[in-house]
């Protein structure tokens, strides 16, 4: 039998040591479909509920394998579906390749039953790389350089194969005039900034005494080269929150979460700091960073197009955080005072006491800060923690304490709802010996978490460690949004939009032969919490939580807080279960750390 297009396209994904593709079937791409059954599903097509969620899934398994994530649609509507998870991939800087039908020659152009111009349509998510594959010749060197582009560049990248070539004959491009041959092998590499460069940034650091340090996902390969220049430096350390699981915050210096979602000590480091060291990460928001003028900069970035423009730094290190830190660390003098060391440690411990003073709070009818608080002494050393965007995302930043071994992961930049689900299942699939949690709230589970359940069931045998821990904070409210309304839109709620119904999320899961754990009680949660930890496979977990409870930024003052109670007593007054009249007395409890003026 001859090798089809098709079957080439398989042969070669195997040979750059893609083992799953996360897809969903049509007709635009029944050439591969059937390759896919010569070639005994290898690689592993991994069948989701929608294609958006296949995307989301391969943005799951890139970024906690540290290798491709490779999804798969269909023409028309299936490669429309992609773009959401290919654009959480592009802002996130993970590398993901797209694979999409298209239909045949023949008919485009000819405004055809799911003609869509997929080059058009792709040119921004993918603009690195995007190439239509019209003749079997072209395929090895547009699927290398796809491949090669998205781990070069971090970033979505694009092969369109209409429907009638993924049947021909493969033939391989020959020695002659106008073909372009490709070759598999690509060594390691990295990139170092000059020594005078890092002579220039070892006299900036070496002249500040209050150096605060802010590391993003980049910083992750570099754990104790972090850890050794900031002990030399006498520094705190923040992390954006895709650089969460990069340190462990059981460190005492390490002040957590930075921005709206962060913390106290956070806010507090870089308030107070005289300079910045920025170390892989592109974290956008400037106002939570120093004063201008008030801190000299330094930045450590691999990619010479995302360096200085988040700060004014001095000195701008393009280079691999690992390497680069491995040479500026020799030129770092010691010896520096303790003071605002000790002041750093002071506030991160006054910090976590602020926290758990305001889990243990009480609320109608769960703390949803709790519920957090309470799972974070039970994570699993090896754990896989994935957050949904929304308010969930404040205490998975504020209230889990990621440990050395712990990996930890949401949609950072495009803060897209709907990932916390898919990214677990795709981290199961890129380690299936590790349990995974994904904390979602209730309104990203009725937007596509409970559909990717069924996707849970179908593939729970085959991972070793068989636990998928889905847990809902159910407050019947799309509650980072109602908050953001109160406090920056200075506006009540807008109940038509912003109250969700009711589902039986528990329910829903036993009703497809998973654990199903519902619990409304505070005294419950705990028990809870081990059950689904210890169940023999995928678990949902739902809490009845107050969306009452505010996700209070940071830098808020006691005037902001109050100004918000005041709007929500002056909109919210009559609605019922959902908002008490006693909420302004919520507000003002959930200020602990605020002295009243």
């Amino acid at each position: 039998m001859s090798t089809t297009v098709s079957d080439h396209v398989l042969q070669r994904l195997r040979e750059w040591g893609v083992e799953h593709v996360f897809g969903y079937p049509g007709d635009g791409i029944n050439g591969l479909l059937a390759a896919w059954g010569r070639a005994e599903n290898r690689p592993r097509f991994v069948q989701s509920r929608h294609e958006e969620m296949s995307a989301l899934q391969a943005v799951g398994y890139a970024k906690f394998s540290g290798r491709l994530g490779v999804c798969v649609a269909t023409s028309g509507p299936g490669a429309i579906h992609l773009l959401n998870g290919l654009y959480d991939a592009k802002l996130d800087h993970v590398p993901v390749l797209a694979i999409v039908g298209q239909t045949h020659r023949t008919a485009m152009g000819g405004s055809y039953q799911q003609e869509v111009d997929l080059h058009s349509l792709y040119k921004d998510v993918a603009s690195d790389f995007v190439e239509t594959v019209t003749v079997p010749e072209q395929l090895p060197n547009v699927l290398d350089r796809a491949i090669r582009t998205a781990y070069a560049r971090r970033c979505p990248t694009a092969v369109i194969i209409p429907g009638d070539v993924q049947d021909l004959d493969y033939a391989a491009p020959t020695h002659e005039f106008k073909m372009v041959p490709s070759s598999l092998d690509s060594s390691g590499w990295t990139s170092v900034p000059s020594e005078e460069s890092l002579r220039r940034a070892a006299d900036v650091l070496n002249a500040g005494d209050k150096v605060a340090i802010l590391v993003g996902q980049g910083a992750a390969g570099a754990r104790a080269e972090v850890e050794a220049i900031a002990g030399l430096l006498g520094a705190g350390v923040a992390k954006a929150l895709l650089g969460k699981d990069a340190l462990s915050d059981e460190l005492p210096y390490v002040t957590g979460s930075i921005g709206l979602l962060g913390t106290r000590p956070s806010y507090e480091l870089m308030r107070d700091c005289d300079t910045l060291l920025t170390i892989g990460s592109s974290f956008p928001y400037t106002q939570f960073l120093p004063e201008f003028g008030a801190a000299r900069g330094v930045q450590i970035d691999i990619d010479p197009h995302m360096v200085g423009m988040r700060y004014p730094y001095e000195v701008n290190l393009v280079g691999d955080a690992k390497e680069t830190l491995q040479r500026l660390v020799p030129l770092i003098e010691s010896g520096r005072g303790r003071e605002w060391f000790d002041t750093v440690c002071a506030n991160v411990t006054r910090w976590r006491d602020v926290m758990a003073r305001r889990a243990e709070l009480s609320a109608d009818p769960i703390n949803p800060e709790y519920v957090a608080h309470a799972l974070d002494p039970l994570l699993p050393s090896d754990a896989i923690v994935t957050s949904d965007s929304g308010s969930v995302a404040n205490w998975y930043a504020r209230h889990l304490t990621l440990r050395d071994g712990m990996r930890g992961s949401l949609s950072g930049t495009l803060a897209t709802m709907g990932c916390g689900v898919p990214y677990a299942i795709g981290a199961k699939f890129a380690h299936p010996d590790r349990p995974a949690i994904a904390l979602v709230g209730d309104g990203a589970m009725q937007m596509n978490g409970l559909a990717e359940m069924v996707t849970a069931a179908k593939y729970r045998d085959q991972w070793e460690d068989p636990r998928l821990v889905v847990a809902v904070w159910n407050n019947r409210d799309l509650n980072q949004v109602t908050w953001e309304l109160r406090a920056m839109g200075g506006a009540p709620s807008f109940v038509p939009s912003q109250e969700l119904p009711d589902v039986q999320y528990a329910a829903f899961a036993r009703s497809l032969g998973l654990t199903g754990i519902r619990v409304e009680k505070p005294e419950d949660v705990t028990a809870g919490w081990r059950a689904a930890l210890e169940a023999d496979g995928p678990a949902v977990i739902e809490f009845l939580t107050d969306p009452a409870v505010p996700p209070i930024p940071p830098h808020s003052t006691w005037e902001q807080m109050e100004a918000t109670a005041a709007s929500i007593l002056k909109g919210d007054a009559d609605r019922g279960a959902m908002v008490k009249q006693g909420l302004k007395a919520k507000v003002q409890e959930f200020l602990p750390h605020r002295e009243k003026k």
